[in-house]
This record gives structure tokens, C-alpha cells and sequence, in this order.
């Protein structure tokens, strides 16, 4: 309870129709959770866009979940092309290069939190 006799919310909420868009390497995205504790991450709902850039993370892990794309949709792993489709998801450990090929909408869950100054690029 707090001082005015409520219980204290000790979850976290996140409408990503609220959050607004910032441009990434891949396009827009909404983050969600920074500097929540008990989170050691962020969560991103990224528009990809079709110029989408390859780049790498030195210390991030980011997990995609794709949500849309089309029947053409792919990820560049390494220099690896692979085919994607909705409710597949892929783990991109720190150092692997990647991007998406294609117009697609991603859940990103970035551990440890997202920071822009661990954005790489050749």
C-alpha cells in the first residue's frame, strides 16, 4: 500500500499506439520498457522499411518476432539470406550482421536495454 492507502502497481504497461516512431537502421520503431527494473531489456515494435541497412549490436541480443510481411520476406543473417514468414522468430546474438529484406512488422526484444550507441555498421 502507499501513502494514500492504494496497493502500488508492480507491473508495466505499454501501448504502442501511443509511443512515438523513431528512425532506425531498419525503419521505425516504437520502444517500450526503458529503465523499468525488473526488465532488463526493451521492447520494439519496428516497421521495417524495404532500404532497411545491415548493421550489428557489439552487446546487444535481439530477438525478432515477425509479425507481417509478405511471402517474400527475408532476413540477411551474416550474409545469409533466409526466408521468413508471421510467427516465426529468429535470436541475433552481439556481432551478427543483419537487416531485412523486404516490407515487414517485427516484435524486437532487446536485452540488455536498447542503447543507439551500439549500432554498427561496415
Amino acid at each position: 500500500m502507499n501513502g494514500n492507502g492504494q496497493r502500488e502497481r508492480r507491473w508495466h504497461f505499454a501501448d504502442f499506439s501511443t509511443i512515438e516512431g523513431v528512425a532506425c537502421p531498419c525503419g521505425t520503431a516504437r520502444r517500450a520498457f526503458r529503465e523499468v527494473p525488473e526488465f532488463p531489456g526493451t521492447l520494439h515494435l519496428t516497421e521495417i522499411h524495404e532500404d532497411a541497412q545491415r548493421h550489428y549490436h557489439r552487446t546487444l541480443t535481439e530477438t525478432y518476432v515477425i509479425l507481417e510481411c509478405g511471402e517474400d520476406g527475408r532476413l540477411e543473417l551474416d550474409g545469409e539470406l533466409i526466408s521468413v514468414k508471421p510467427l516465426q522468430a529468429i535470436v541475433i546474438p552481439p556481432g551478427v550482421r543483419h537487416r531485412a529484406v523486404g516490407r515487414m512488422k517485427v516484435l524486437i526484444i532487446c536485452v540488455p536495454e536498447f542503447d543507439v550507441r551500439d549500432e554498427w555498421f561496415d
